[in-house]
């Protein structure tokens, strides 16, 4: 039995690993630091019978240090970060405040409680992005894990920061630290300001789908369960000081996704009885193609063209792939949001 504790954990990738976790060591125990901001949500971890949520903020070191006191916290799976970019551009005071001083504020309280006296067996897992990477060609090879930091929005920067401040603990502390830098991830209980989530449910309810540029911008995609895998696979199996690359294998322009969750919508209005009934406004309510709401925006400033993951390292050592299609993955995710109206509909109407 392991007592652990998951910062951000009522935000999507840290509500998605908590349920995994739940589900795959029962016996464990999770203590969720949620800061609860627009992003958090508490009936994300409805579920979880072994989860105990702490309201509070990752900055507030002595409150950590008294989390892995009194709970004999023996591993940290670091999730809670600022992380939109559009957010970043227009206040990124927010990102540097969370993303870099919170990270600090953490190995601070785990270097004071785990590296005390004789030290205790322990390990930070630091949850990161490719985004710290910076941008590719279309002929570029994949990011890995000795690719050159190269941010290009102040959230990326903000979580390229972070990612060296936990390296940093480990050569100068010993911290027992791993890191993992993702692919854009999708899935349950995403906040519906993300491009999957947001296009699936202004699809529902007839509004335009703004598409940035000329919608070629390339991201790969990652299942979040697949995510939460790969995570699980560094807790066990990662080296400590190392990083690994967690990627889905869908490496895709935006509009190739765009087709597909539009293509997805429509599949379920034929498919589903009711559903009509439920979004008289949606153009597949009508006999109309989902695609006809697409509508090109002014591109977002500084945006990276392509992102693509090279997870051997991952694969090698850790024994990770990826089990989700993308099609496959993106067809639960748009089931799942018509069958839990109750956790997104507040979310968009406040």
């Amino acid at each position: 039995m392991a007592n652990v504790l998951v910062t951000g954990g009522a935000g999507f990738i840290g509500g998605n690993f908590v349920h995994y976790w739940n589900a795959k060591h029962p016996e464990d125990r999770v203590i969720v630091l949620d800061a609860l901001t627009y992003a958090g949500n508490r009936s994300t971890l409805e579920g979880a019978p072994n989860a105990e949520l702490v309201e509070g903020d990752i900055r507030d070191t002595e409150l950590v240090e008294t989390l892995l006191r009194e709970h004999g916290i023996t591993t940290l799976v670091h999730f809670a970060a600022e992380s939109h970019v559009d957010r970043s551009i227009s206040g990124p005071d927010a990102f540097i405040d969370t993303n870099i001083l919170g990270t600090n504020s953490l190995l601070k309280a785990a270097r004071a409680v785990w590296l005390a006296g004789s030290g205790t067996d322990h390990r930070f897992h630091h949850i990161s992005t490719d985004e710290v990477f910076g941008s590719l060609g279309p002929n570029d090879p994949a990011f890995s894990e000795v690719t050159p930091y190269a941010p290009n929005s102040p959230y990326s920067a903000s979580k390229a920061a972070s990612d060296h401040l936990v390296r940093a603990y480990h050569h100068t502390y010993g911290l027992d630290v791993v890191t993992s830098n993702c692919s854009n991830n999708y899935g349950p209980y995403q906040y519906p300001e993300k491009l999957i989530p947001l296009f699936l449910l202004n699809a529902l309810h007839g509004r335009p789908l703004p598409i940035y540029g000329d919608g070629m911008n390339v991201r790969d995609w990652l299942h979040v369960e697949d995510h939460c895998r790969g995570i699980e696979a560094c807790l066990l199996r990662g080296v400590p000081g190392e990083t690994y690359n967690i990627g889905g294998g869908a490496e895709l322009p935006n509009m190739t996704v765009i087709d597909t969750i539009c293509a997805e919508v429509d599949r379920a209005f034929g498919e589903i009885d009711g559903l009509a009934d439920r979004y008289p406004e949606a153009p597949a309510a009508k006999g109309l193609p989902t695609n006809s709401l697409k509508t090109f925006v002014t591109d977002r400033a500084g945006h990276d063209r392509r992102y693509a993951i090279d997870e051997t390292k991952a694969r090698a050592e850790l024994g990770y792939a990826p089990e989700h299609s993308f099609e496959d993955g993106l067809r639960q995710t748009l089931r799942w949001y018509l069958a839990r109206e109750n956790w997104w509909k507040p979310l968009i109407t406040t």
